[in-house]
Order: structure tokens, then sequence, then C-alpha cells
């Protein structure tokens, strides 16, 4: 056994490197009969699913082959509401954060925790805060899993694309404040929603959700208090980007524009005084608290703002979503994400033409990229990030066939580290390949391509005192490898795979494979 894991340790050093590998047993024999849809152009049907989906599968070669690539586009761009299979909504759906309101979920775990730290015994205190962790901590935990689900089985690939892309963008941090508590709410509602939309209404669904405003401490933001966190974070990250022209000053006024803007989780309004009634507003969670607005005049961006209350923080996010700076800031960052860790300026450039003549329509920009000839000829050259590479590994591996169990999905995220809405810092996790590509990184994907490749790796484990791992092996060598994959590969990994000793070790050694690591 030492000599065989010694063995295939070579076999995954070698083939990372484009290197020849051990002889062995030949690989697995291809099918007897082709699927029904397989043509010539299949390795060129397999490049672009590849590209535009979190990983191929034959449902998302079979879809491109019917609808050719720009009907294809059109139709991820321009979705119709998901429909995830019924296995897959049945796990969703029976989660806690789907089954009760966010405002009674953080209500209720916030009155757990107070009453467990009001508890006298200490061991008694003790207990119930490691309780209310634990319940906490499973909000999280469903939250991944839902995240892990969408990625994996809805048939909008573009838009989940989307969604990660903006959870990195707008990124919060699981473990600060009660965020555990609201994060499922924040993917579903304020993201997952509006990614493909205009970004000036996905700029106000983020800046109106409770995870972001406890995120970046606006909700200690008030007059007399003044808090610049998230107004720098908005202007730096979230809009124009460093070195796009705004100020110091702009900084200090929007964030005495955003004075009041808040969440709270009280049943009642509070008591307001008859002249700041009117600019009370409650929204679920979100609040803006007039007593707490600094209602004096500001500049911001070398106008004046003419709005007074709230309505002065939406006149400001007007101004942030329309500016060129933005349109070019968010352009390349989509480019680097889709295409090229140094994408081509032109391309970046038309990208943030088409969003400023289309009022800042995310869908209108990303088919400017997936049209142009800079994108059609440059597959198989991104590298994966980590969440890219499990989610198309397993997408791979069992073709459509529902998990029952993510954690070890979770838990191989983790280990590679990009674990799910666990980024500290407001940036998100980076998207080029120098971040990703260490000798370690490196490491731990051939462990997660083992453990895939050898079985259900968990992933089929059904809970309860006894757990037990359901059947369910790979079958990497069908139809969609011989007809497709098989002819995306280079010299040095068709040899390595006719080297594979075992069935275990040919799939292990496909999915660490240079071609796979790349989209």
């Amino acid at each position: 056994m030492a000599a065989a894991r010694s063995a295939m340790a070579l076999a995954l050093a070698a083939i990372a490197a484009g290197g020849v590998l051990l002889s062995g047993c030949a690989a697995p024999a291809a099918p007897a009969a082709k699927a029904a849809w397989a043509r010539p152009d299949d390795a060129q049907l397999f490049r672009e699913a590849n590209r535009l989906t979190w990983g191929v599968d034959s449902d998302a070669v079979s879809r491109l082959r019917a609808l050719g690539y720009r009907r294809y586009v059109a139709e991820q761009l321009h979705p119709p509401p998901a429909r995830l299979p019924p296995a897959v909504q049945a796990q969703i759906d029976a989660m806690t954060i789907n089954q009760r309101p966010l405002v009674e979920t953080a209500r209720d775990m916030a009155a757990q925790r107070r009453q467990a730290a009001s508890l006298a015994d200490d061991d008694a205190k003790k207990a119930a805060l490691k309780v209310w962790q634990q319940d906490m901590t499973q909000l999280g935990r469903e939250a991944q899993t839902s995240e892990i689900l969408h990625a994996l089985y809805s048939p909008n690939q573009v838009q989940e694309e989307m969604t990660w892309f903006w959870l990195n963008h707008f990124n919060v941090f699981l473990y600060k404040g009660n965020i555990r508590a609201t994060v499922g709410d924040y993917v579903d509602r304020a993201i997952r929603p509006h990614a493909l939309g205009r970004f000036r209404d996905l700029l106000g669904a983020v800046a109106h959700h409770p995870a972001m405003l406890v995120y970046l401490d606006n909700v200690q933001n008030a007059v007399g208090h003044i808090n610049e966190n998230y107004a720098r974070e908005i202007m730096e990250l979230h809009t124009m980007g460093v070195g796009s022209g705004y100020t110091q000053q702009d900084v200090q006024q929007l964030a005495r524009v955003m004075t009041g803007v808040g969440v709270s989780y009280q049943p009642n309004d509070p008591r307001l005084p008859p002249r700041l009634s009117p600019y009370f507003v409650r929204q679920g969670a979100f609040e803006f608290n007039p007593r707490r607005h600094d209602f004096g005049p500001k500049v911001f961006l070398g106008a004046p703002i003419r709005s007074h209350g709230l309505a002065e923080f939406d006149e400001a996010l007007d101004r942030l979503a329309s500016s060129p700076a933005t349109a070019h800031f968010l352009s390349r960052q989509l480019a680097v994400y889709w295409l090229s860790d140094n994408p081509p300026p032109a391309l970046v450039d038309r990208m943030a033409q088409t969003y400023l003549h289309t009022d800042g329509d995310i869908a209108a920009v990303l088919h400017t990229l997936f049209m142009a000839p800079e994108f059609m000829h440059a597959a198989g050259t991104k590298f994966k990030d980590p969440m890219r590479y499990v989610i198309s590994s397993v997408r791979l591996a069992y073709d459509g066939r529902t998990i029952l169990n993510a954690q070890p999905v979770i838990n191989w995220l983790a280990r590679m580290g990009e674990p799910l809405f666990g980024h500290q810092t407001p940036d998100g996790y980076p998207a080029t390949e120098a971040d990703w590509a260490s000798s370690g990184q490196m490491e731990t994907r051939f462990e997660v391509a083992r453990a895939i490749g050898s079985g259900s790796a968990g992933l089929f484990r059904i809970g309860g005192p006894r757990p037990l791992d359901r059947p369910a092996f790979p079958q990497m060598a069908n139809a969609l490898y011989y007809d497709a994959f098989d002819r995306t590969l280079g010299p040095a990994t068709r040899h390595a795979l006719a080297q594979a000793a075992s069935p275990q070790e040919w799939n292990s050694l496909l999915l660490s494979s240079p071609e796979f690591m790349r989209r």
C-alpha cells in the first residue's frame, strides 16, 4: 500500500508538471456506444461549457449543442427562475435559514445569547453559550451548503458564477457579529436576484442588508460618532476603485451621508419628535433612524447633496454607480475573473462603454465579454481558484447526481484557503493564478482529486447515529470524456492516463491534470 501511494504521488506530481508517468495497466476501456449527442465538434462544446459554467457536465454540453453558443449565452444572461432538481430543492427547503424570516431568526438568536450570558452559574453559562455558538454555526453551515448546491445543480450557471463573483466583491465575514444568522439571506435576497441586473440595484440591495451594515460597522455610524469604514470600502472596493480620483474628503462626506443607516431587530419603532418622524424608514431588519443622522450640508464628488434623510444615501449611490471610474473598475474585475489575470485593456474599455451606455446592465457587459474575439480565443488559460476546482471536480465526477452531504466540499475549500464566507478583510478572495498555484495548494488539490476519484468521498453519506455512505463511484471514463474532454488533453496527460493502474487512479489523474486546472 505504501508503495502504491508513493507511486500515485509521483504520478500526480509528474502530470501536474506535464511530465511522463510511471508505467502500469491500461486506462478503462471506452464505452461501446457513444452518447446520442456526440458529434465531431464536442471538444469545442466542452471548452465552451467549461468556461461558461461552474464545470462541465453532460447537461451543459447537451444544452450548448441544442442552442449553439450565442443562444446559450443569451439564455444564461437572461435566465428564467432556476428550477433545481427536486432532491436538491428539498435539501434547501429543509434548512432553518429558509423556514423562518431573517428578522425572526436574528432576533431569536440575539435573545438566546442574552439569556445565556445572564446566567449566574459559570458552568451553566458556558454550556448555554456553547449551544448558542453551535446553533449559529449551523446557520452559517446551511448558508455554505446552499451556495454549494446552487453552484453544483442550478441550470442558471452564469447567474451562479456571478453570485460567487459578487459575494467576493461585496465580501462579508461569517464570524463577525451575527452574520452567521444573516448571510444566507444576504446571498438569496441581496446578491443572487441582482447578479445579472443593473449594478445600481445590486449596490443598493447590498447597502441595505444587515450583513453588510454589520460587517463594515455602519451600525456604529452616527452624527457625532462618525465611522468611515463602509464609506471608504464602498468607494475603494465596491465602486470607483483606488486611484480613481476621489479624495479623503469624499470618504468623510459619504460617511456623513450614511449616518443613521443601520439595523434593528426591535419589534417597535423608536419614538421620534414630529420633525424627524417623516424621515424614519424600516424595511425588514434595515432601519434609517433620523435621530442618528447628520442633516448638515454635504458636498460629495464635487457636487452638493441635494436630498435629505435616507434619500441622501440614494443620491450618493446613484453618483457612484454611474461614474466612468466605476464602469472601468468593474469591467476589469469581471475580465480578470472570466478571462485572464491581465485582460486586454481594449476589451476592458469596450466593456466599460457598454456599462455606461446601458446604465450599468451587468448582463450586457458580460455579453460584450463573452462575444469578444479575445474571449473566444483564450480557452484553457484561466487558472481555477479552489471553489471552481472543487465544484468542477464534483460536477464532472458525478454528472448531476445529487450529493447528500456538502461537508467534504466545505472542508476542502477551507483546507485550500478559500472557505465560504471566510475571508476576514473586505477585499474578498483573489482571482489570479499566483494566489492559488503554490506547491502546497497543488498538493491539497491532488489529495482532493484522490478523495473524489476513489469513491464517494463522504459526499453521499446519510446522517444519523451511524452514518452510511451510499455507493457513488465516479464514472468519468464515460461518453462525455471520450467524445469531448479527451480531445482537449495534451500528450503528457494522455500518456499518464494510459498508465493508470486502476479506475481510481485514472480518475485521480484526470482531476489532477494541467488541463483540468484551467477553464
